[in-house]
């Protein structure tokens, strides 16, 4: 997962919105979103990484989503263990257990962002904040592939836009709400090179990576996923697939009452 924009009671009707892109190699073997468990952790609705395990983003039963975003870091090594199974433990353990986990295995992992969320408040994790652990609360963020809020232009471009389509979505309007914030996701304009960020890779890879879609035959977006949560107890999940050169994949679409 690569660009997420999340907002926190910004709506009244909707108190928890999240919009993600996962940007990855196609070659990469991968599951589509649906309900499924991991050892004796509770179930999540989540798509799967079938080479390493775990997923990128997860919601539980109650609405609360987990999601994971690697940092570019140019030639990193790999991690001992894999990213993908932050949000399952995001989701499956307890505030206080997920922290003293991750503080004595952050070292252990590549360069991450993890967020929990729920329609009150948020938490946010990186192994490579100066500060790791803190909460978020109320207010709509962006988090790529660096530390939350860090101002690159897919970053600020989606969160601006988010916080406009939230501003003008009604109540009983969730169906629209997650057409509205796919078409915002499928933005494929690149950034000036005047405002791309310097992460190691070179600048003709910054280009490639700068829209908030990424549109390539070897890498790029595979999945869009929304989630909404109402203040009636309504949760709803669209994932939209892609395939090379965005061409549309398989869509999916899940809701149910707290």
């Amino acid at each position: 997962m690569c660009l997420i924009a999340f907002s926190l009671g910004q709506n009244p009707d909707y108190p928890l919105v999240v919009a993600a892109n996962r940007d990855e190699f196609f070659r990469r073997p991968t599951a589509a979103m649906d309900w499924w468990q991991e050892g004796d952790q509770p179930p999540v609705l989540a798509g799967r990484d079938l080479m390493s395990g775990g997923t990128w983003l997860a919601v539980n039963r109650d609405g609360q989503v987990a999601a994971v975003t690697n940092v570019r870091e140019g030639s990193a090594e790999p991690g001992r263990i894999s990213r993908g199974e932050l949000p399952l433990h995001a989701l499956g353990l307890s505030g206080a257990e997920l922290e003293q986990r991750l503080s004595q295995h952050q070292d252990e992992y590549s360069g991450f962002n993890l967020i929990h969320l729920d329609g009150q408040s948020g938490w946010y994790f990186s192994n490579r904040d100066a500060h790791p652990g803190r909460k978020v609360h109320r207010g709509t963020y962006g988090l790529s592939n660096h530390l939350l809020q860090t101002p690159w232009p897919k970053l600020l471009k989606l969160r601006h836009a988010m916080s406009r389509t939230l501003a003008d979505t009604p109540a009983g309007s969730s169906e629209p709400l997650h057409n509205a914030l796919i078409k915002l996701l499928q933005d494929t304009t690149p950034a000036p090179d005047r405002d791309l960020p310097d992460t190691g890779v070179g600048l003709e890879t910054e280009r490639f990576l700068s829209s908030p879609f990424i549109v390539g035959s070897d890498y790029g977006t595979r999945a869009t996923t929304i989630v909404s949560v109402s203040r009636a107890g309504e949760i709803r999940v669209t994932e939209q697939g892609w395939r090379p050169m965005g061409q549309t994949g398989e869509r999916r679409e899940f809701c149910w009452q707290r």
